[in-house]
């Protein structure tokens, strides 16, 4: 009779939520341990990311009737030339664009702590220091043409190679590795396969736009800026394309820098880079940007901003640059399940006021 008595439902409803809640409480050690993990397998990630945005150019030469290991070996071949070639002719103007950015940054630090009577120094020196440590180790690759060989960067070379090598073999296997998970969702239910076969399209749109986007964004802004008689044009070119993985905050960085850096050159640099940081934006906001990602992964503005600042407090840098795809995976799921979400809602109120 007792038994008849209990909801059992609502008592594991109660303890599902009771589990949620000490998850949520507790999301910053599951986002260390996350982090963690995601370091140990970025390689792979990483090549994984690279075979899957470049496996439509290799099935488009097979299309051509050439055989897959001769598709995959042309498509990397001429990935690491293009790679190569930009690394060595931009490399060392980049180096002697950083010793002048560096130069105007002490320049600029040291005016702003004499006009507004603020000590500085520390700031400076940090600032200084750390583009000195980057500027030497540029130095030490364009002027001898070697890297130092001890701690971090052997690590780095070590990784290189492991992502080229692992991308080689995602690209080989990517037919067979899409067909094995095909199979494995049908085994379940059709409804699992079309889910994943949705996360493929959204995802898909989203490297193809944000690859062709950092493209764009590096011809262009490396352009207008030498147009404009900047000369540190390389390099913002090269932060406008790297930052474009930060939705907004990303241009507005490089803006800003160019702008305080130009404010020391001359009075003409600085009208120049203005008008470039007012109209750009707007031409890539309006313009550039939906011709580039389409109708797909549209997102309102404003939810890109909450997301990217949710992610930078949680993760720091690391959360900024995913924090865009986690929300494209939430929402793509929600819309995907939201009939049953809401039939799954409205089926635990029946329940509870039963």
């Amino acid at each position: 009779m007792y038994r008849n008595r209990v909801n059992y439902k609502l008592l594991n409803f109660l303890i599902l939520m009771g589990l949620l809640f000490i998850c949520v409480t507790n999301i910053g050690t599951w986002f260390s341990i996350l982090m963690s993990l995601i370091r140990i397998c970025l390689p792979f990630i990483i090549s994984f990311a690279i075979a899957y945005a470049l496996h439509p150019l290799v099935k488009k030469i097979e299309e051509k009737g050439v055989r897959k290991s001769l598709a995959v070996a042309i498509v990397v071949i001429v990935l690491l030339l293009i790679v190569i070639g930009i690394v060595s002719v931009t490399l060392p103007l980049l180096y002697n664009q950083l010793v002048s950015f560096a130069s105007n940054i002490g320049q600029l630090l040291g005016d702003l702590g004499e006009k507004f009577n603020v000590n500085l120094d520390d700031f400076e020196n940090g600032v200084s220091n750390y583009l000195n440590s980057v500027i030497n180790s540029l130095g030490t690759i364009v002027q001898e043409g070697t890297i130092d060989m001890v701690g971090k960067t052997v690590s780095i070379l070590g990784q290189a190679v492991i992502v080229i090598v692992v991308t080689i073999y995602f690209l080989a296997y990517m037919d067979k590795i899409r067909m094995a998970i095909k199979q494995f969702l049908k085994s379940f239910k059709n409804k699992s396969y079309a889910y994943f076969k949705t996360l493929d399209v959204e995802f898909g749109n989203y490297l193809k736009g944000l690859g062709l986007f950092m493209l764009i964004h590096f011809f262009e802004y490396s352009l207008v800026f030498f147009l404009a008689g900047h000369p540190n044009w390389l390099l913002f070119g090269v932060l406008a394309c790297v930052t474009t993985v930060i939705p907004y905050f990303g241009g507005l960085i490089t803006n800003i820098i160019a702008l305080l850096t130009a404010s020391v050159i001359s009075s003409k640099v600085f009208i120049a880079t203005l008008i470039i940081c007012l109209i750009f934006p707007q031409l890539d906001g309006y313009i550039i940007s939906p011709k580039v990602y389409g109708k797909t992964n549209n997102i309102n503005p404003l939810v890109t901003i909450m997301v990217v600042s949710v992610g930078g407090t949680i993760g720091g840098f690391f959360g900024i640059v995913v924090a865009l795809p986690i929300y494209i995976l939430i929402a793509t799921s929600y819309h995907f399940f939201k009939t049953d979400i809401k039939k799954g809602v409205k089926k635990v109120k029946e329940q509870i006021t039963e």
